[in-house]
């Protein structure tokens, strides 16, 4: 999975398309989640700060979510798999050749129109949070930033397979990419930032902002990318298509969480600052 889509041009599109739809189909759905007695959510493995072995901003809005609906919280984290229509069919729709999922709910679904016409089988809905790639770099080794030049030279950390690594190794034709260095995730190349070995790194701001807490040594820059949206993209979740009952339940309960100012202190617990879709 790339942790990456443009961000939903209307939240209010797809709680539109569940109230328009015929409920009868789904209410058998939600009766049977109701007598198992527990929400299946699934979440991503090695995906820190938002699920990480089982804890984690997503995983306690899971639980959130589930006690909103008189449930208990049954998880089931997975590996993400090449491409986020691997992961919907997988852990949505239909679920995976190796025995695991579907889950009733998939949490960090970029809510996004391509993806959304790309899937027809699941719905994707309830924006919670709206991510963005951005710099963290050493204010020794880079004093100031005043844009992709003044990391000319310097040593950059990304994490592989992600859109930061993809869009850092495309810049200019290639110019900064003798000086790439690929990690398996995004917090071991902070660590190595930390450690003095790099000189910046390219994250999503959430995975910054947890691992360094605004820390003035590691200043947080925005930076700018032709083929990267500078506002972000919104991430919700998604679930069965026909499951409307399920959409709006969830829908709700997570309005619940925004005004009550829970879901705010469940990423403020994790040192990460929520940003409204």
């Amino acid at each position: 999975m790339f942790k990456f889509s443009m961000r939903a041009t209307s939240a209010t599109m797809a709680l539109a398309g569940v109230l328009m739809c015929a409920a009868s189909p789904a209410r058998a759905d939600w009766t049977k989640i109701q007598q198992s007695g527990s929400l299946k959510v699934a979440v991503y493995n090695d995906f820190a700060p938002f699920s990480d072995h089982s804890a984690g901003i997503d995983v306690d809005v899971a639980e959130a979510l589930a006690h909103k609906l008189g449930l208990k919280l049954s998880l089931l984290p997975f590996p993400a798999g090449e491409a986020l229509n691997d992961d919907l069919r997988n852990m949505v729709w239909k679920g995976h050749y190796m025995g695991y999922g579907p889950a009733d709910v998939l949490l960090h679904v970029p809510v996004e129109p391509k993806l959304m016409n790309e899937n027809d089988k699941v719905r994707i809905f309830a924006p919670y949070h709206v991510e963005a790639v951005r710099l963290v770099r050493s204010a020794k080794s880079i004093p100031t930033y005043t844009g992709l030049d003044s990391l000319t030279g310097k040593t950059i950390g990304v994490e592989k397979v992600s859109i930061a690594g993809m869009v850092l190794l495309g810049e200019g034709n290639g110019r900064f990419r003798d000086n790439v260095r690929i990690f398996d995730t995004a917090e071991q190349a902070m660590e190595q930032l930390k450690a003095g070995k790099v000189d910046a790194v390219l994250a999503n701001r959430s995975e910054i902002e947890a691992s360094f807490k605004s820390d003035p040594a590691f200043p947080l820059d925005e930076v700018n990318f032709q083929r990267l949206p500078r506002a972000g993209w919104a991430v919700g979740m998604a679930v069965r298509k026909d499951d409307v009952e399920v959409a709006k339940l969830l829908q709700s309960a997570m309005n619940d969480l925004r005004s009550s100012g829970e879901l705010q202190a469940i990423f403020a617990k994790y040192g990460v600052h929520l940003v409204q879709p």
